[in-house]
Order: structure tokens, then sequence, then C-alpha cells
């Protein structure tokens, strides 16, 4: 295989599925698992920004502009880019988190050039005004479609009064109908210049691909994108453990959910808090659903740990008749304090084996490959196999767990809950 560019910094390293990266003068990252006997290629492109880097009244910029990235381009229609996505035969889609966009497409080895051509020059997006005056309507109906989902209206006010409103870690990624409404185009402009530069851009592939000539492919698209320096703020504020309760009348069930501190990205014990959340409430099996789905106190009840970039949160749920929800919230804490007391070795190995599992079954697709390669570079400069993401599960042992639980306590918490009205 030909070398690297001269000024390219590359490196790779000697496996079955091997790992290559190159940097480009601009700061463009592009990193790659190749796999030979792979059938198919997938290729992304990642950004570091999200809600999380948006100015308050700039709320939901970034999920807006997301949908703008597919209204066409200097050389191609909104029409061109869906039907040249669909004449490759490609799974092509995008999303937008707090942390990260993406734009991304899985395709049979030979059509990952023209993919990959597509996707560059979608992230260059023309910004025409009337475009984003039309899907300005598409993102408000959007926004009320999950104001009409007590859940989400739930999870929402329950971030904001976790964080404050102040942090920029409570706005909400689609935004509010006031910020969108109040938005012009040249301030998403201004957004655009400023977060969508090579330096905060990563290219992540996997598959049956030619690194070098990829790289080459990228140089000649990508080449000239420039430099900003985007920066973000990763501190988080002090949760605020505070409680709340919201009345609907639309709603028939009861449900609360609580949120305290959990670790970030790139704190090894988010692997300990991902086996700890699972024994406690995982989507079956766990102490939450023997004792309380199963003999129906709860018609839902889990735990889940989301690391985020500089700190991770922890998050319990219930959901049950109105009457009863103080009672099953009651037996969830009673599981959560005795949590270390209740849980056996075999049923440790169990959440491992499962993981592992889900390991094998997304390694063994390009796809899942690549959009694990783009969200690790977010967070961290720092490549890892799936085989050593495995092992640190593997190792995970019940005194972890334990002492995990004393430093990262599920309560006290913010306490959120919501009711017929």
């Amino acid at each position: 295989m030909p070398a690297c560019p001269d000024e390219l910094t590359c490196e790779q390293s000697d496996m079955p599925v091997e790992y290559k990266q190159a940097i480009l003068p601009s700061g463009l990252r592009i990193c790659a698992e190749v796999d030979p006997a792979a059938h198919t290629a997938a290729v992304g492109f990642f950004v570091k920004t999200g809600a999380r880097d948006e100015t308050g009244p700039l709320m939901g910029v970034s999920h807006f502009l997301e949908h703008m990235m597919f209204k066409g381009t200097a050389k191609r229609t909104a029409e061109d880019v869906n039907r040249d996505f669909d004449n490759l035969g490609a799974r092509s889609n995008a999303y937008t988190s707090s942390e990260m966009t993406a734009f991304h497409a899985a395709v049979l080895p030979d059509k990952l050039p023209v993919a990959t051509e597509i996707l560059a020059d979608i992230m260059r997006p023309a910004l025409r005004v009337a475009d984003f005056t039309t899907e300005k309507g598409v993102i408000l109906e959007e926004i009320a479609m999950y104001a009409d989902e007590p859940v989400w209206q739930l999870y929402e006010r329950l971030v904001e009064e976790h964080y404050g409103r102040e942090s920029s870690l409570s706005h909400r990624v689609l935004g509010t109908a006031e910020t969108i409404k109040a938005m012009e185009a040249e301030q998403m402009k201004a957004y655009f210049d400023n977060r969508y530069s090579a330096d905060n851009t990563t290219v992540a592939m996997a598959g049956r691909i030619d690194f070098d000539a990829m790289v080459r492919h990228l140089t000649d698209l990508c080449g000239h994108w420039g430099r900003t320096g985007a920066v973000r703020t990763s501190v988080a504020p002090p949760p605020r453990n505070v409680e709340f309760v919201m009345k609907d009348p639309k709603v028939s069930r009861g449900y609360r959910m609580s949120m305290s501190r959990g670790p970030g990205m790139t704190d090894d014990a988010r692997y300990v808090a991902f086996c700890a959340m699972q024994l406690l409430g995982g989507s079956d099996n766990s102490l939450l659903h023997w004792a309380l789905v199963e003999p129906g106190l709860a018609e839902n009840a889990d735990a889940g740990h989301d690391p985020h970039d500089g700190s991770g949160s922890v998050r319990l749920f219930i959901a049950a008749e109105p009457a009863g929800l103080e009672k099953a919230w009651e037996i969830a804490m009673q599981q959560v304090r005795k949590l270390p007391e209740l849980v056996t070795e075999q049923d440790l190995a169990r959440i491992k084996s499962r993981v592992a599992t889900g390991v094998v079954v997304a390694g063994e697709r390009p796809d899942g490959r690549m959009h694990r390669l783009g969200r690790m570079f977010m967070y961290s400069d720092k490549y890892k196999t799936l085989e050593q993401e495995l092992d640190q599960i593997n190792t995970v042992t019940l005194e972890q767990v334990a002492a995990y639980l004393r430093a990262y306590p599920v309560m006290p918490a913010t306490v959120g809950t919501m009711i017929p009205g």
C-alpha cells in the first residue's frame, strides 16, 4: 500500500482489523478501521458541536443546521443530494445530539469515494435564506410533536432543573419555539463558520477501504477547509438536586424521573457505571424489573448512565398508576440502597455476557465500527479497540460496583414528577 503524503501525520497498528489515522495540515482528522474481508464500507463526518455549544438565544441552531445541510450546495439541489445517495444504494442519514452532529453513509466498497464526495459537498451547504425560512416551519412542527410526549417533556425539564438554565448543558437539542422563531439566517451562518471547521471535524471510516487513496481523496475534497480553533467549555456545574412536579390533563399515568451525577466519557469509571445501572435497571432481568414490573407495580422501571464530555449523569425512571407511583418509587429506592447486597457474581457475569454479544455484533458491521470511531474522537485523541473496551467491562468486579455507588450515589438527585392535572 502506498505511503501517506509527506505533509500528513499517519499512524497504524498491526491487527486483523487495522486502525489507521491521518491528520491533514488543516487539522481535519481522518481515521479508519480497515477490514479487507468486509463486504461494505462506511464513512461519517463528525463535528464536535451540539446543543451545549450554543448560546441561549441560538438554542436549537445545531439541529436546525443539520436539516439545512441537506437543502442543497453550490453544485447540488436538495433533490440532487437525495438522488445521488439513492443512485449509490447508500444508507445515509444524520443526527444531532447535545455534543455532536454527524452525517454518514454506508455503501458497497467501490461506491465509497462517491459517497464521501457527496457528504463532503453537503458539509459546505448553500444556506439559502429561502430554504432557511421554509425549514423553520419544519423544525417548529417537530418541536410541537415532541410537546405531546409527556416523558420527553419531563426529561427536558429534568435536565434544565438539574444543570440550571444558565448552563448550556441544559439546552434542548431541538431548541424552543421561541428561539427557533427568533433565529435569523445570518446567525446560523456565523455559527456554521465557527463550528464547522476542519480542526473541529473528524472523518471516520470502516470496512473494505483503500485508506491511503481515501486520504488523498479527502485532501482534494476538504484540504481547503479552514481552522477556527473552536473550543468547548466542558466543566459541568454542580447538580442542583431539586424536586418539581408537572401536571398535564392529557396524561393518565404517573411518571417519575431522577438525575444524579455520573462519570464522564473519558473516565474509566463509566464502565463500572454501565454495569451498575444494568444490574439496577437494565431492560429485563434487573432488580427494578423483578421488584416493580414483574409484580405489576409499575409499567416501566429502568436506570441508565449517560456519559458526556467532562461529566456524566445517571437516570432512574418509573411509570405507574398515579395512585401507586409513590409506593413504586419507594421500592425503587430500596433496590438502590440494597444494590451491593442483592446482586451476585452470576448477575454481573450475565451483564458482561450481554455486553460481549452486543460488542461482537456491532463489530461485525462496518457501519457500527464507523460510528464508534467517530464518537470516540469527539471525546478523546486516544484510540481504543473494541476488544480493549470489552476487556475493561470484563474486569469490573462487585467490589468496584459498590465503590462506584459510594463515589456516585444515585441519591440525592434532581427528581421530577408528572401526574394528571
